[in-house]
C-alpha cells in the first residue's frame, strides 16, 4: 500500500484517479480548494494552488503525489493566470514534497508541450518543445523547473503528455462535438485527410497507475488510445456510439480555412482539419503498459454517460 495524494481530485481526471488508486489499495487523499459534497478520496482542504499554497497538511505521511490540478486552456485568461498556477504554484508544491520526505511526483502535463500540429510523423519524448499558447508553455516551463528540482531533491519525477482526454464528464470542445453529432449537424469535413490521437480517460487513469512502478522514474511518457484517426473518421465513431447517422459532406479545405478566418474560428478548425499525433512506444516497451480500452470502448461510455446527463 502507498500512500498517495492526488492533487484535482475532484476533476474530470481526479476522480476516477482516485477511485482507481483505492481499488488498487492504495491511501489516498485528494487536494480540494473546499470540502466537497462527495469524493472518493479523503478530502484535504489547500484553498488556491498557486506559488503560496501551505500543502504540509496534505503532504504528511505522504509517499508519492499525482498532481493533476492546474489552470487548463478551456479555461482562459492571460498567460500570467497560466504560469501562477501551473508553473510556481506546481513548483511549490514540489519543493514542499521533497521537505516533506516524499518520494515520487507525478506531473500531468500536456502534448501541447510539444506543440498544435504533427506533419510527416508522430510527437516522440526526445522532440524539443514547441509549445505554441500560453497553456503549453505553462506545462513546459513547469516540467523544466520540476526536473531540476527533483534532480537537487532526489525525489523521483514522473510526466504523462495525454493528448486530448475524453470520457464520461468531459467538458468544451469534445462536448461540444458529441451535441453536434447528437443533434444532427452536418459536417463539412469528409474531405479531410489528418490523424489524431486522443486518449480515453480510463486508459490515462491506468497508465497513473503503473507510473507507480520504480521503472517509470525520472521518465516522460506520451500516451493515447493507441489508435489514431481522422476527424471525419471520429464523428463516425461518436455517431456509432450515439446511435445517430452522421453527416458528412466534402467541402475543399482551403476555402473552410477561410471561412475560419471569416468566422474567427480558425483555431477551432485547426483542431479539426490538422494532425496532432503522439508516439507510445516509450511507455509501452519502458512500463509494458497497453491501453485498456478501445476506442469504441471509450467512446460509449462516454456516449452512455452523457446520454444520462442529457436524459
Amino acid at each position: 500500500m502507498t500512500a498517495i495524494l492526488v492533487t484535482g481530485a475532484t476533476g474530470f481526471i481526479g476522480q476516477p484517479t482516485c477511485k482507481a488508486l483505492l481499488s488498487g489499495g492504495h491511501a489516498v487523499a485528494g487536494a480540494t480548494r473546499t470540502v466537497p459534497v462527495q469524493m472518493h478520496a479523503q478530502p484535504v482542504v489547500v484553498g488556491d494552488i498557486g506559488p503560496d499554497a501551505d500543502w504540509s497538511k496534505a503532504l504528511a505521511g505522504r509517499e508519492v503525489v499525482v498532481h493533476l490540478a492546474a489552470h487548463v486552456h478551456a479555461m482562459g485568461g492571460k498567460a500570467s493566470d497560466f504560469h501562477r498556477v501551473n508553473v510556481e504554484g506546481s513548483e511549490n508544491l514540489a519543493r514542499q514534497a521533497a521537505r516533506a520526505g516524499v518520494q515520487r511526483f507525478v506531473f500531468m502535463s500536456s502534448v501541447k508541450v510539444s506543440g498544435e500540429v504533427t506533419r510527416e510523423r508522430a510527437f516522440t519524448e526526445s522532440d524539443p518543445p514547441q509549445p505554441a499558447d500560453a497553456y503549453g508553455a505553462s506545462k513546459a516551463e513547469a516540467e523544466i523547473r520540476l526536473k531540476a528540482l527533483c534532480a537537487n531533491s532526489g525525489m523521483e519525477l514522473v510526466i504523462l503528455r495525454p493528448p486530448l482526454v475524453y470520457g464520461s464528464g468531459v467538458k468544451a470542445n469534445f462536448l461540444n462535438l458529441i451535441r453536434a453529432v447528437d443533434a444532427g449537424v452536418p459536417f463539412p469535413l469528409s474531405s479531410i485527410v489528418n490523424l489524431r490521437s486522443l486518449v480515453y480517460v480510463g486508459n490515462l487513469v491506468d497508465a497513473l497507475g503503473v507510473c507507480l512502478r520504480p521503472e517509470a522514474a525520472n521518465r516522460t511518457f506520451f500516451v493515447s488510445d493507441g489508435y489514431d484517426l481522422s476527424t471525419p473518421r471520429l464523428i463516425k465513431e461518436i455517431a456509432v456510439a450515439l446511435g445517430k447517422r452522421p453527416l458528412l459532406f466534402p467541402f475543399p479545405p482551403a476555402l473552410l480555412h477561410v471561412a475560419g478566418l471569416l468566422t474567427g474560428r480558425s483555431e477551432q478548425l485547426a483542431r479539426l482539419t490538422g494532425s496532432l499525433q503522439v508516439d507510445i512506444s516509450s511507455i509501452k516497451a519502458t512500463l509494458g503498459w497497453n491501453p485498456p480500452f478501445s476506442l469504441q470502448q471509450g467512446l460509449a461510455a462516454t456516449a452512455s454517460w452523457y446520454r444520462t446527463r442529457s436524459s
